[in-house]
């Protein structure tokens, strides 16, 4: 009887860790200026380049409050790229981080890395107005000027 008393407790504790995991998986934190898109309900796509001259190109976006957007990213580089959405307090303080722990991997819904020569994608809806930025976190990268600007008109 202790014996199916402990193996239901255990069970128990499983399911519902399992149970709590699986939600936290399936949560799309929201976050200022935006979530995680629906790649279903992508209503434009923006093509950027990434390149070794430290540049987003074109380094100014405006969308539409709302709009869900995909970012097609090409990194014309030889080096590795990446693009982080953000506002710029985020950003400043995230490249500081960086810079301490440079060989730091994270995968966010609001970020991707891109490998030299080949291109990503990252879905995000825009739910509030204001102006938001995208950086290149890697180290060195966003001091360069690897940085752009959205304005998210309402």
């Amino acid at each position: 009887m202790l014996r199916s008393l402990l193996t239901g407790a255990v069970l128990g504790a499983f399911a519902n860790l399992a149970a709590a995991q699986g939600h936290a998986g399936h949560a799309s934190p929201e976050k200022l200026f935006g979530q995680r898109g629906d790649p279903k309900k992508v209503s434009r796509t923006i093509d950027l380049d990434m390149s070794d001259a430290m540049r987003f190109a074109p380094a100014e976006l405006v969308v539409k409050r709302g709009e869900t957007v995909r970012f097609r990213l090409k990194n014309s580089g030889k080096v590795m790229h990446e693009m982080v959405l953000g506002n710029m307090q985020e950003l400043e303080e995230h490249a500081e981080m960086m810079k301490q722990r440079p060989g730091m991997h994270h995968a966010e819904a609001n970020m991707v890395h891109v490998s030299p020569g080949k291109t990503g994608a990252l879905v995000w809806q825009f739910t509030n107005s204001g102006e938001f930025h995208y950086a290149c976190l890697v180290p060195g990268h966003f001091e360069a000027g690897m940085r752009g600007r959205i304005q998210v008109a309402p």
